[in-house]
């Protein structure tokens, strides 16, 4: 019999929503509290993919001299906006001593391993479901490269992936051509990646906590944490716009939102937000039968069903929500560059959301020494959905007391 504990749960994006269904699997009370509607955050907006071979730690080789060009470029990949930020001068320096062959290397056998574990695990919720309307698919994905560069960086990922047991191969120009009349030539090449999956994310946020609820998880929306209390090494209570909350157990999965949350019981979260754009195209005139990955200007383009979404771009600019045309339309030049699809074509719908971002491009899943009775579980940075279940089976074994079947070393959020 599982020990009778409460857990609270701050944060109802894909985190936090897998977190309560595997704790109510065993039989643990949770309540999920979020500040907005649950699965409306990076949740609702994302690409959408479920992809071991493309985990990889966000501080890449080469990294500064690649950003150096970009800051040049407001409408660029990655854009830094200038501001007066101690953290933000900190996080840039340990991203930057991350970003080198042996971290990045290190840093991708756990995210892969989480990835993987993820994939398998939704692979066996998504058949115990009674609808299939979450649009779960395994085609695979592809990456596309138009110049030389982006192919030896493609092939160079191509090459860790396959060391960590995905199934890769390069493909030439003309197999890319073939495969998709929605690519636009010139291609210089390209890789597929067998078995990578996509699913539809909202409605999976959704069915997550109908499954959680079901079992006697309970969620609260439009509930916001402005203080915690605690006492020692123990945190008692939360209050919130909805009153104080008590519980045993805490865990604290609120994106780019839990670096202030920490600041509150002075726990350091170094987690940096990355704005990241989603834009939906209706019914184009050619669907690509994977997602495919824009290689030079990290665009992630998702089929779906009448519809492609295409996402991208990352904004360092703080906790700032406001839609930058710039970026929006950078997404637009690149599938114009990319893929045929009209020049006059307007997205159904833009999105745009706060990625959390931890310098070492690892989440923070684990707990903190200062407290006994907190898991944190956030910095996935564009890997949260991808990583959404390895993570909730995590924390739902570390509350529980069993021994984690991942190790959660490479995790601990005391590194930093």
């Amino acid at each position: 019999m599982a020990e009778k504990k409460k857990v609270l749960i701050i944060g109802g994006g894909v985190i936090g929503c897998a977190a309560a269904y595997y704790l109510a699997r065993k039989g643990i009370s949770a309540t999920v509290i979020d500040k907005g509607a649950i699965g409306h955050g990076c949740s609702y907006g994302n690409a959408g993919w479920l992809v071991p071979a493309h985990s990889m730690p966000l501080p890449a080789p080469g990294a500064l001299r690649q950003a150096a060009k970009w800051m040049l470029r407001r409408g660029s990949p990655l854009y830094i906006q200038p501001r007066p930020s101690i953290d933000m001068v900190s996080w840039l320096v340990r991203f930057l001593c991350n970003a080198n062959e042996t971290r990045y290397r290190s840093g991708a056998r756990p995210l892969v391993g989480l990835a993987k574990r993820s994939l398998e695990l939704i692979d066996s919720f998504v058949a115990g479901l009674s609808n299939g309307a979450l649009d779960f698919r395994k085609n695979g994905l592809m990456y596309v490269c138009k110049t030389s560069a982006g192919l030896e960086h493609s092939l160079y990922e191509l090459e860790i992936a396959r060391d960590l047991g995905c199934d890769g191969e390069e493909l030439s120009s003309e197999a890319l051509l073939a495969r998709n009349p929605i690519l636009r030539e010139p291609v210089k090449g390209g890789v597929y990646f067998a078995g990578q999956g996509q699913i539809e994310p909202l409605r999976f946020v959704e069915a997550l906590a109908a499954e959680a609820k079901a079992l006697g998880a309970e969620f609260l929306p439009q509930t916001e944490v402005f203080e915690i209390e605690s006492k020692g090494s123990r945190i008692g209570a939360v209050l919130t716009t909805r009153g104080r909350i008590e519980a045993d157990e805490f865990v604290l999965a609120a994106g780019s939102w839990t670096r202030a949350i920490a600041k509150t019981i002075r726990l350091r979260a170094p987690i940096e937000a990355g704005k990241g754009y989603a834009l939906i195209y209706d019914d184009p005139v050619h669907m690509p039968d994977v997602p495919l990955l824009l290689v030079e200007r990290k665009v992630a383009v998702t089929p779906r069903d009448g519809s492609i979404r295409c996402a991208g771009t990352m904004e360092l600019a703080g906790m700032n929500e406001q839609i930058t045309p710039m970026r929006v339309r950078a997404i637009s030049r690149a599938m114009a560059d990319y893929l045929h699809v009209s020049p006059t074509a307007e997205p159904s719908e833009v999105w745009r959301g706060l990625r959390p971002c931890t310098p070492d491009g690892l989440p923070m899943i684990g707990r903190p020494r200062k407290f006994d009775n907190l898991v944190l579980a956030a910095g996935h940075a564009m890997l949260g959905l991808t990583s959404s279940t390895g993570t909730g089976e995590l924390v739902a074994e570390l509350i529980s007391g069993e021994k984690p079947l991942l190790d959660p070393r490479p995790f601990c959020p005391d590194r930093f």
